[in-house]
């Protein structure tokens, strides 16, 4: 499996080591950073991160910031994104599974690189559902996706 990972200086100190937690279980990273403890936002590593799902260079996306917050709506913001803040097994695994999550949040203030570990691989352990029920639930919150998106272009006037 092949994780875009990223983070802003509140994640950062985490990063390392769950990097190298990742690779020992096989795991290959795409780093889009931070690379420095140095303030950076979260916005521009989620766009980063969340292009290399989009485009296929990554199987799932994986975002560190203070609390997993910031950068999960970041992600949210981008189509075809499903991102979720994760601080227990359960969700991580449950998210992939019903959701089809493809970007894991986690807050570096939040969760210590232990417990971060076992989120890591509940989330990367997890397959979607092929229940024909979760996949029309998918197809839903697609629709939904561009409903908005039309919605938007039309009431800013975008051509």
């Amino acid at each position: 499996m092949i994780i875009a990972l990223g983070t802003d200086h509140s994640g950062f100190a985490l990063k390392s080591e769950l990097t190298e937690y990742m690779e020992s279980i096989g795991i290959r990273i795409i780093d889009h950073g931070a690379y420095t403890p140095e303030r950076i936002d979260f916005p521009d590593i989620a766009r980063l991160v969340c292009e290399s799902v989009r485009k296929g260079e990554a199987d799932r996306g994986m975002m560190l910031c203070g609390s997993g917050l910031g950068a999960c709506i970041a992600a949210n913001k981008i189509p075809g994104i499903r991102a979720a803040v994760c601080h227990d097994v359960y969700s991580a695994h449950q998210g992939v599974e019903h959701d089809d999550v493809n970007v894991l949040c986690l807050g570096g203030k939040i969760i210590g690189p232990w417990h971060a570990k076992d989120i890591i691989s509940a989330f990367v352990n997890a397959k979607f559902s092929t229940d024909t029920y979760f996949r029309q639930r998918l197809q839903k919150l697609d629709q939904l996706e561009l409903d908005y998106a039309r919605e938007w272009v039309r009431r800013n006037d975008v051509p």
